[in-house]
């Protein structure tokens, strides 16, 4: 991919909100969802996708690697798939003597681990030190993740045939769980008569490169966070901690994302400060999938509830 020079912060900004449009104007009837999926990538987190196929979440991921320069790997997930497919391999070498690492597609910078949930719980398993370490080990040694890297994984509903629910601690490593959901009418006709996906996506430019998204990942975490406002997301986690539905509430692991996503949110809509409405948009892509329920309570309704019933002081 081409590379775009990093310029100063205002040039920055500006790029950042063409990058935005681009995708948009792909990925139609979804600012919403687009606007998450930069908010994970400016916050250094993770994002899982889920939703019946054909709604544009591979389309997404692309759209997000060709806007920002980023190096693209795909790999796609069935029940055969081995975990040296994905990190890859140490193969001896007869004339050296030695093993030598051939490094699998998560070498990159987004990967889009596409229907990860048809993969085995072991496979599954084998992005969570990835994911939760940028760094990968094989035979004892320890191998550096490329900076930026981005997990964008599909997952299918959990009723189709052929799959297999992501452990909580797998789910917990993604930011933001999103679900694209089908297009409205409008969207609906333009894709109809519109251009191919794929030749739009062939026609994306690079609005930023790897160094201008790390300074601005940088500066959405100088967004200021009053004090108030901590005391607002403390006593989200608190309720969730003691809600009669929830056997398992959000950690503090989970407390520190929804602030970060908050801040990053918060730049995207043009604010060096977060306000209690940041965090109500993110509190349920980021906190449902994290709830461990009971009696087959819903995670997402829970999330709704527990906005309904903590107060903004």
């Amino acid at each position: 991919m081409s590379v775009i020079t990093p310029l100063h912060d205002e040039s920055l900004r500006t790029r950042l909100e063409a990058s935005m449009a681009q995708v948009n104007r792909v990925l139609l009837g979804k600012p919403r969802q687009v606007k998450l999926a930069f908010t994970c990538l400016l916050a250094g987190g993770h994002l899982l996708l889920e939703d019946v196929p054909g709604v544009g979440k591979t389309t997404l991921a692309h759209a997000l690697a060709a806007s920002f320069a980023l190096d693209f790997q795909r790999v796609q997930f069935t029940s055969d798939l081995l975990p040296s497919d994905i990190i890859g391999v140490s193969v001896y070498e007869r004339e050296t003597g030695q093993f030598r690492f051939h490094p699998g597609p998560i070498f990159t910078g987004l990967l889009l681990a596409d229907e990860i949930n048809r993969a085995t719980p072991k496979t599954q398993s084998a992005l969570l030190e990835a994911m939760a370490e940028g760094q990968v080990t094989v035979d004892g040694q320890t191998h550096i993740l490329p900076q930026p890297f981005f997990v964008v994984a599909t997952q299918n509903p959990l009723d189709l045939a052929g799959t297999f629910p992501l452990p909580d601690s797998q789910l917990d490593r993604f930011m933001l769980r999103v679900s694209l959901d089908y297009p409205d009418a409008a969207a609906e006709r333009a894709l109809l008569t519109g251009s191919d996906r794929r030749d739009l996506l062939a026609q994306l430019t690079p609005q930023l490169d790897v160094a201008g998204l790390s300074t601005l990942a940088r500066q959405a975490q100088t967004v200021t966070a009053s004090s108030a406002l901590l005391d607002y997301l403390q006593a989200l986690l608190a309720a969730s901690r003691r809600h009669a539905d929830v056997r398992v509430g959000l950690s503090p692991r989970a407390g520190l994302a929804l602030l970060s996503a908050a801040r990053a949110w918060a730049m995207l809509s043009g604010r060096q400060h977060v306000l209690p409405e940041d965090i109500q948009a993110l509190f349920v892509p980021l906190a449902a999938h994290r709830l461990v329920t009971t009696r087959g309570a819903s995670g997402d309704s829970l999330a709704r509830s527990l906005l309904a019933d903590v107060a903004v002081d």
